[in-house]
């Protein structure tokens, strides 16, 4: 099987920017979608920002302009860059990547913005 797994959350103060990794492992070609959801406490999974295989990218409204998906040329890794980060930012977030008819979630990562 498919293992996702993130890196690069953390505490963060407002205005401030990190970086999120998601690599993959196992039985992997290249995926042809990858993205990031989140989720805070007492809210549903959102979708964040998605990428898929010819390069085009989907933002939530909310993370527009701020936070940037990538991925490498293996098609095996994601990244988001994320910037002017807010306080409502603050979620797990998690990598999503779809092969075939796989649909493959890592653990999830805390990001937390706050003064």
């Amino acid at each position: 099987q498919v293992q996702l797994v993130e890196s690069g959350g953390g505490l963060v103060q407002p205005g401030g920017s990190l970086r999120l990794s998601c690599s993959a492992s196992g039985n992997i070609f290249s995926f042809d979608t990858m993205a990031w959801y989140r989720q805070a406490p007492g809210k549903e999974r959102e979708l964040v920002a998605a990428l898929n295989s010819g390069g085009s990218t989907v933002y939530a409204e909310s993370v527009k302009g701020r936070f940037t998906i990538s991925g490498d040329n293996t098609k095996t890794s994601v990244y988001l860059q994320m910037n002017s980060l807010q306080p409502i930012d603050t979620a797990v977030y998690y990598c999503n990547s779809r092969m075939g008819f796989g649909n493959y979630w890592g653990q999830g990562t805390q990001v937390t913005v706050s003064s």
